[in-house]
């Protein structure tokens, strides 16, 4: 993926705010991966907090929606996964000072 389309994606996706933690999802550190093939299908690889997350269809539509203003960005797919399992220190020193830790 062109570093700049990924810089792009990365950027939109820190707008997307997690509702429960108030904190963007990139910050939170629940981005493994972002994946954009020739055709604009984007792949996001992600974790959550917590398994069975009452909010992962919501941020799966956030994610979508902020997305949608990239021209480069045709479909948007959200793969949780649990491996490597989301940990506190995932989390950047600005996520962590924001929520008092």
């Amino acid at each position: 993926m062109p570093e700049k389309i990924e810089n792009d994606i990365m950027a939109i996706l820190e707008t997307v705010i997690d509702p429960e933690l108030r904190i963007d999802i990139v910050n939170l550190g629940l981005i493994n991966c972002v994946d954009i093939n020739d055709t604009g299908d984007v792949i996001i690889n992600m974790t959550l907090t917590t398994m069975g997350c009452p909010l992962s269809s919501v941020l799966e539509e956030m994610i979508d929606a902020a997305l949608t203003i990239l021209p480069e960005v045709k479909t948007t797919k959200v793969v949780l996964t649990w491996e490597p399992a989301w940990k506190i220190d995932r989390m950047s020193r600005y996520a962590k000072m924001a929520l008092g830790l």
